[in-house]
């Protein structure tokens, strides 16, 4: 059963547990707009943008019964199979697509259109009577109005909606959704949209950059933008599955483009990686070091790294204790920071934060491969000032 939109929280899109009413009117989630107000330091209401007189948070005692109503009838119904989806009748289509282009009530048109186009064969209907233009001139709003529109951003957040379960296979649409304005759409809605429209957002973009396989071509003059929502993105613990989408595309864009690491050094991205990486899941802490592992591959990643305080004890940590990736991508760039940029700070870190014993023990134990020369490497050239140092493991003193 879906969940009504009343009940979801704004920020979320997830159903409120515990409902509270700030200044505005607006009712959230409590755990997400406390997190607004005192982790983000934001003095405005998440939907409208309107600035605060006071950061009171009031319970909604009649909404709260009315979710738990809710919820123990949705509860009855037991697990039920959707049917499948019913075709429209001839013409239906063409009149929602007016109604969303012309009529007064835009968001419930969208959210009609959502329903309308579940089966492939609309989808396919949609597409040939110019739906991707009409949708998109909606997203396209978004450019054209105040920040504290709310109705223009439930609008573009349906339309969306209604284009992220589109494959967008075709190249008419690709083309439209590729045009610098729609770009720029997507990209505001990545910075200030629900979670929910930042997943939708970001999957658009995804769909749209497989079909055109230029990221750099698509994104023209916005790729800085276009990063900072990426990285805001992926230190969002509340969008968990945008975020998570956010690390995909970062990856995609590494590979594809060493220009693109650069401007992601630039925007801080080395310092976020390190500080993401020690609370991370196993697939997450991987990913993250192959991204750390891209950008110490040039200088200026280097030297951020090397900046940064918890730079060598965040990757040294992950060594032998995660995966054998994770160990792997760990030790080449403790390689590419002895190799390349072997200052006083890092070598006398790899020793202090246990680096230089986990490179000993894997010495002992990796018997061949890549993994073992970039050891090798780094104990030849460093192993006699460590050696010098009193922290250096007593046990490997033996060791030619």
């Amino acid at each position: 059963m879906d969940v009504p939109l009343l009940f979801k929280c704004p920020i979320s899109m997830e159903l409120m547990q515990d409902p509270v009413t700030i200044f505005t009117g607006v009712t959230y989630e409590r755990k997400y707009i406390e997190r607004w107000f005192f982790t983000y330091k934001k003095k405005t209401c998440p939907a409208t943008m309107q600035p605060l007189e006071n950061l009171d948070l009031t319970p909604n005692h009649t909404l709260h019964r009315l979710i738990s109503s809710w919820s123990n009838t949705a509860s009855h119904d037991g697990a039920s199979t959707s049917a499948p989806p019913v075709p429209l009748p001839r013409g239906e289509l063409a009149s929602i697509l007016a109604a969303v282009e012309s009529g007064p009530f835009q968001v419930s048109s969208l959210k009609k259109l959502q329903s309308a186009i579940a089966a492939e064969e609309a989808q396919m209907e949609f597409v040939e009577l110019g739906g991707i233009e009409v949708v998109g001139a909606v997203i396209l709003q978004i450019l054209a109005v105040d920040a504290g529109d709310f109705a223009a951003f439930r609008a573009c957040e349906e339309a969306l909606a209604a284009l992220y379960h589109l494959p967008l296979s075709d190249q008419s649409s690709v083309t439209f959704l590729s045009k610098p304005e729609c770009i720029e759409s997507m990209i505001i809605m990545l910075q200030r949209g629900s979670a929910e429209a930042r997943l939708h957002a970001i999957t658009i973009l995804q769909k749209v950059a497989e079909r055109s396989r230029d990221w750099t071509l698509l994104l023209g003059d916005q790729d800085r933008e276009f990063f900072r929502s990426l990285l805001e993105l992926l230190s969002d613990d509340i969008a968990a599955k945008a975020s998570a989408a956010a690390l995909e595309v970062l990856i995609n864009l590494f590979v594809a483009s060493k220009k693109s690491r650069l401007k992601a050094v630039e925007l801080g991205a080395v310092h976020l990686f390190l500080e993401l990486l020690p609370e991370s899941t196993r697939q997450r802490c991987e990913k993250l070091l192959f991204l750390l592992t891209m950008l110490c591959e040039r200088p200026e990643g280097r030297s951020a790294f090397a900046e940064h305080a918890m730079g060598i004890p965040a990757v040294s940590k992950k060594i032998l204790r995660v995966s054998d990736v994770a160990t792997k991508l760990a030790v080449k760039i403790l390689w590419l920071m002895g190799t390349f940029h072997p200052t006083e700070k890092v070598l006398d870190d790899m020793l202090l934060f246990g680096s230089v014993g986990k490179l000993l023990i894997l010495l002992q134990f990796d018997s061949h491969g890549s993994t073992r020369e970039k050891v090798m490497d780094i104990t030849r050239l460093h192993s006699p000032k460590w050696r010098q140092h009193p922290c250096f493991p007593s046990e490997f003193k033996g060791m030619s």
